[in-house]
């Protein structure tokens, strides 16, 4: 450095002021001060790793762009300016070692001053750089995009006020008090730039700026390279200015990334040129609809939005995969995010996906990620790790706070990786797991990244160099639909592709998810002049939008089903009853000479009541599915359940499943006669897809036509009497609107040509209903519309950009009222609405210690061995939201406290006799039944 020194022509004096700055302190730095001109290279050199080994071929274009071809080495600076408001009194005085250095250096600032006035140096970051680069640059409108990725770089963007023209000045903008300060943060900047090969500061000066959303990437990029160089192991700090150089840091960070085993994903993916792209992946020859899908993203001129509507069983999630090969492809994407509506469906694609990239290369198996909050359950992710190892999901935070005393739980990973498979540890921490190349995880983790909450960034940075794709969109309430808009419109001004799949899409619906990407690729504030996105002619449908030379380009597609359409009989089983006596009345009749019967409603104790006078007739042939299983045993019986009605399961000569709206979609069976609660049109078509949905199936002959028998409802009664929890959960007047539907299908419904014309009538704005029910559709109407504005205006607290913010052209107060919420148990509520629930994990007491659900025994005080985590993690169960209140005072047991897989999950311990008080009710396990609660009389 010391040569960069002479080279600027810093004074002997200017070049004691950095060579005595420090960046990390002792404490938090392994036991050695990092100069801050250290930490400020280090950062650099991690960046230009990040480019060499993970950045996607996107992500390096868009840099190129930005800086005139310069991509690497602007990234590297970008990176490099993040901490230089560290140099500044506030900061410099938090540790009395480093402060002493910097005083013998010789500059001083006046302590009783700091102590009344604290200045985080994220925010004298910003001001700093704004400040010099006024000097040297010479448009304004590249200094207003760049300040606020090193003023936000902990996580959220403050105002302009906040940062450039604050209330209280900080201690820093009284120069006569301060002397030499300016003069050192000037040639810190100045210093740093010329270390990375730059002549002066005005050479940076970007050829054009980024848009907001590649604005986003860039910050989150820019914490990720600091996270990484801020870990002492790999990064111990250089006290004394010879030591340091880029040269040096450049080794550093080339071994860091090597040690955590950072990476990206394809990096650049050949364009495929198979003639079948479904079979050259998966071994079995496109179907129509899948090879139009395919045959249309290679037609597509720039990246967009791609809307797939096809019947359940069609193959939507192969040719999905398939599409976004030719996508990253063609539009320089590194790996692949596919978003799942719950947990359970994310499962079964997260086998899919490990499966599909090791076709490209082996070692690309074990980087696929899957992220939700059960994913310790899934047995090939627990396979990934030494069961003797801590929790991947632990957080693995080297920085307890910063040097600043404020606590920073995101620091970066101090766990040093042994010789093992699965992503990076580094990737699973807070925040990151979007990071990692590939990933299937529940939508939330998309709609996470729409939330105005500290850290996005870097969720959003995750998305910006994938293919996107999610499956059943059309599941999104209108809460939910808020963030899945907001999340589209910043991936269309990143120019993100995406594909969205449903069998069901309302055409409203459609509309609005198509208009929410083009008017971020348009950076149009709202959609107005956007045309209408026209109507699928077909079924199934492929829809492309995106924007070409400034404007808007859709076209629709469709072909023909593999399969042929078939009517489905529809007949109603009249029953509103709590124990469903009916129901398990007619299934015992329809299942006498065997079959496979499958019964969908929606309540679980309605289920439970149902399926216990099933078992009575046949023992040992009736199954229950519902969400209030523990862990263990809802994974068994999904198993299960897919094993025998699967595509490729021994299908046994009578089987009955009594589920709830777990068995509705992304669930491979195929049953010969389907029950069903009364649902909303698009749902109870979903359900209807489990109904002989796989060719070749042998069938009972009384069951050779498919027919759905339709209860919860009497429906020759005025007013029609449905189930109350039914009309609480989708409304009465969507329900309604079913009803009608039912009863104008004289012959049936012919499926799945008329799935298409079903949605739409059942969701268009014209009434439907006949005479003597349009009052009752009307009156309901009208409370449903205003239940979902109530519920849609929930989200505007934390939706990412408020509407009036959308045309800014800088992230600049982005943070401003922003939300609290930096848990995912957290953020899990505010992407979706209703009452929150409580998981807990079930053990027993005997009166001597803590066993498990199963009865292995735990010890006193439940200290669980390794042989035995699994069997206690088997036991986490979701409790009634009604229970909610009441389980936030359950704790873990005592001998969890050191365990990192138990330690964060509440303990509902049940007694000897099995039950367990909670919330005024009385609550037990039951081995067959679930949980199940009764209420103290």
């Amino acid at each position: 450095m010391e040569a960069i020194f002479r080279e600027i022509g810093l004074s002997t004096e200017v070049q004691a002021w950095l060579a005595a700055f420090w960046g990390k302190s002792r404490k938090v730095g392994g036991g050695k001060i990092n100069l801050l001109i250290s930490h400020l290279l280090d950062s650099a050199a991690v960046a230009e790793q990040l480019w060499e080994c993970y950045l996607a071929p996107k992500t390096r274009l868009l840099l190129n762009r930005v800086s005139g071809g310069q991509g690497k080495r602007f990234f590297m600076w970008l990176c490099a300016m993040h901490d230089c408001g560290k140099a500044i009194p506030a900061f410099q005085a938090v540790d009395a070692e480093g402060a002493a250095q910097v005083r013998a250096a010789g500059l001083n600032w006046n302590d009783k001053r700091l102590q009344k006035l604290r200045w985080r140096h994220d925010k004298a970051g910003g001001l700093l750089l704004h400040t010099v680069l006024k000097e040297h640059w010479e448009h304004s409108e590249h200094i207003d995009w760049v300040w606020p990725l090193i003023a936000g770089h902990h996580g959220a963007f403050p105002s302009k006020n906040q940062v450039l023209n604050p209330k209280k000045k900080p201690v820093e903008h009284q120069g006569t008090k301060l002397k030499g300060w300016p003069q050192a943060q000037h040639a810190l900047i100045a210093v740093v730039t010329r270390a990375l090969g730059y002549p002066d500061v005005a050479a940076p000066q970007p050829a054009t700026a980024p848009s907001k959303a590649e604005q986003m990437q860039l910050s989150g990029l820019i914490i990720m390279a600091d996270w990484i160089a801020s870990n002492h192991q790999h990064f111990p700090g250089l006290e004394h200015i010879s030591q340091v150089g880029l040269a040096g840091a450049r080794d550093r960070a080339r071994k860091a990334v090597k040690d955590l085993r950072l990476r990206g994903g394809w990096n650049t993916l050949p364009i495929p040129d198979s003639e079948d792209l479904v079979d050259a992946r998966f071994g079995k020859p496109s179907r129509p609809f899948q090879k139009m899908l395919v045959d249309t993203v290679q037609n597509m001129a720039e990246p967009g939005i791609v809307v797939v509507e096809a019947p359940m069983g069609e193959g939507k999630s192969k040719g999905a995969f398939a599409a976004a090969e030719v996508m990253a492809a063609r539009f320089g994407c590194d790996g692949v995010f596919m978003g799942m509506p719950t947990q359970a469906t994310s499962d079964p694609i997260y086998t899919q996906m490990r499966s599909w990239v090791s076709d490209f290369d082996q070692d690309l198996e074990a980087q696929v990620a899957l992220l939700h909050g059960k994913k310790m359950f899934n047995p090939q992710w627990r396979e990934l790790w030494d069961p003797t190892a801590e929790s991947p999901d632990a957080d693995y935070s080297g920085v307890a706070c910063d040097d600043f005393g404020m606590e920073d739980p995101y620091g970066s990973s101090t766990h040093t990786e042994a010789e093992r498979f699965g992503p990076a540890l580094w990737f699973l921490g807070r925040n990151r797991g979007l990071l990692t190349p590939f990933a299937v995880g529940t939508i939330d983790q998309l709609l996470y990244a729409a939330t105005r909450t500290r850290h996005v960034m870097l969720r959003f940075a995750g998305l910006a160099g994938k293919v996107v794709i999610l499956d059943e969109v059309h599941a999104a309430d209108v809460y939910m639909s808020r963030f899945l808009t907001e999340a589209l419109r910043w991936l269309g001004q990143a120019k993100v592709p995406v594909i969205l799949l449903s069998a069901t899409l309302p055409p409203a619906q459609r509309s609005s998810l198509v208009h929410a990407y083009l008017q971020g690729a348009l950076n149009a504030v709202d959609t107005c002049d956007i045309a209408p996105v026209p109507t699928p002619e077909g079924y199934p449908s492929v829809i492309t939008a995106h924007v070409e030379q400034g404007r808007p380009v859709m076209t629709p597609q469709s072909t023909r089903s593999w399969r042929s359409s078939e009517p489905v009989h529809l007949e109603w089983l009249p029953d509103v009853s709590d124990e469903g006596s009916h129901i398990a009345e007619r299934v015992h009749q329809e299942a006498a000479e065997g079959g496979v019967v499958l019964v969908i409603l929606n309540e679980v104790d309605r289920a439970q009541r149902v399926y216990e006078q099933l078992r009575g007739y046949y023992p040992g042939q009736v199954h229950l599915l519902h969400g209030r299983f523990c862990a263990a045993h809802r994974a068994d019986r999904t198993a299960r359940c897919v094993h025998d009605m699967g595509p490729k399961g021994e299908r046994p000569e009578r089987m009955i499943v009594v589920a709830t709206q777990v068995a509705e979609q992304s669930f491979d069976v195929d049953a010969d006669l389907l029950v069903t609660d009364l649902a909303p049109i698009d749902l109870l078509l979903q359900r209807i897809g489990r109904l002989h949905r796989h060719e070749g199936t042998s069938r009972p002959g009384h069951l050779k036509t498919p027919r759905a028998l339709i209860t919860g409802i009497v429906p020759d009664e005025l007013p029609l009497r449905m189930r109350s929890v039914s009309e609480h959960i989708y409304s009465r007047y969507l329900l309604l609107r079913s009803v009608t539907l039912i009863d104008q299908a004289r012959q049936g419904w012919s499926l799945p040509e008329q799935i298409p014309a079903l949605v739409a009538r059942g969701y268009d704005k014209e009434p439907l209903c006949p005479p003597e029910l349009a009052e009752d559709e009307h009156e309901s109407e009208l409370e449903w519309k205003e239940t979902e504005c109530n519920r849609s205006a929930k989200a505007d607290h934390f939706l990412l950009m408020r509407p009036e913010k959308w045309s800014d052209p800088t992230l600049e107060g982005l943070h401003v009222k922003s939300a609290s919420a930096r848990e995912e148990k957290e953020l899990e509520a505010v992407v979706r609405d209703g009452p929150p629930t409580v998981e807990v994990l079930l053990v027993r007491y005997n009166g001597k210690g803590y066993t498990t659900l199963s009865q292995e025994w735990l010890g006193i005080h439940g200290e669980a061995s390794e042989d035995v985590r699994e069997a206690v993690l088997g036991g986490l169960t979701r409790l009634p939201a009604r229970l909610t209140e009441a389980a936030l005072d359950l704790l873990p047991l005592e001998g969890w406290k050191d365990d990192p897989w138990l330690r964060y999950f509440p303990a509902l311990v049940l007694g000897s006799d099995g039950w367990a008080d909670l919330g005024g009710e009385r609550v037990r396990y039951d081995e067959e039944l679930g949980l199940v609660t009764e209420r103290v009389k």
